[in-house]
């Protein structure tokens, strides 16, 4: 097991240093300046302005430069747009709002679609089973942008229990659309995995040798079946959790909650390209080291696939 997880761990560097060097190098491409938008200033001044961030100098330099930084010391460089701010200070301003509901968001997906799918293939075929197919075809076919403002129409507008928008330090008012909204299409993406695995577990020929020689249901769900039919759940887990962070870009603008979402907009917007890097090097680490957790963990659940 050590040595699976120091081979995947070596796998994944590599894979970290290309993603920041080949977005540097998109950025790069990528037309007009931080400071096009500047109106009136003599061309000495914006000279100066690309002297002083260091975007004059041969762009093998300047990715050098910034790789070094972010790996010794994870520092993503200044803003262009935010004047005394570096990326930094942005990312630890929003990356905590959005983490905050993204965490919820993933703890009810899996609560409510694992639960929901295993009771589905336990019930195959009764009015459970049938009422579960139709809520998660339902919940996969509307996307966080469509429930949001389907959300804030109905418990917002219309019963006017819960604010549209806003964070207020993550109380629980502001919390709970978002994480509604961000977590339906994963919880029903989740209860079909579960449902489809468990029902293939439910027929192998060990669990039907488990309840012929008589142990009660639960139990051969509970020590037989369910380890199995996570398997597919597993490897599904953590891209999906940082799809719920990066996914979250559309949450953090219509709810205006302050997350990194917003300042990845905001970025586009204004050629940021120091506050675009350092959000999308933030979400290629976490894409990484998920999926390296869920290899782990697939590995430890089922020794076989160990190769």
């Amino acid at each position: 097991m050590l040595v699976y997880t120091l081979r995947r761990l070596l796998v994944a560097i590599p894979t970290l240093l290309a993603l920041i060097v080949l977005s540097f190098v998109l950025m790069d491409l990528a037309p007009g300046s931080p400071f096009a938008s500047e109106r009136g200033v003599p061309p000495a001044v914006l000279a100066n302005l690309e002297a002083e961030y260091g975007l004059d100098r041969p762009l093998i330099e300047r990715i050098g430069v910034y790789t070094w930084n972010v790996v010794t010391n994870f520092d993503f460089g200044p803003s262009f747009a935010y004047s005394d701010r570096s990326v930094n200070d942005l990312i630890a301003q929003g990356f905590p709002v959005t983490l905050t509901y993204g965490f919820w968001s993933f703890v009810v997906a899996v609560i409510v679609g694992v639960t929901l799918g295993a009771l589905a293939a336990i019930r195959q075929n009764s009015v459970l089973d049938y009422l579960a197919v139709g809520v998660t075809v339902g919940a996969q076919v509307l996307p966080n942008f469509v429930m949001a403002p389907i959300l804030v129409i109905i418990f917002t507008l219309w019963l006017g229990w819960l604010p549209g928008g806003g964070w207020q330090g993550g109380q629980w008012q502001y919390v709970i659309m978002p994480v509604i909204a961000l977590s339906t299409s994963y919880m029903a993406s989740i209860a079909r995995i579960t449902r489809s695995s468990m029902l293939e577990v439910l027929n192998a020929g060990f669990v039907r040798t488990a309840r012929a020689k008589g142990l009660p249901m639960r139990r051969v769900i509970l020590r037989h079946a369910l380890k199995p039919a996570m398997l597919p759940v597993v490897s599904y887990l953590g891209p999906a959790f940082v799809g719920m962070i990066t996914g979250s870009v559309v949450v953090d603008v219509y709810f205006s909650t302050g997350g990194i979402g917003q300042f990845f907009v905001n970025s586009a917007l204004t050629r940021d390209y120091s506050v675009i890097m350092g959000i999308t090097v933030l979400i290629g680490a976490l894409t990484i080291t998920f999926n390296l957790l869920t290899d782990i963990a697939y590995a430890w659940i089922d020794p076989k696939i160990r190769y």
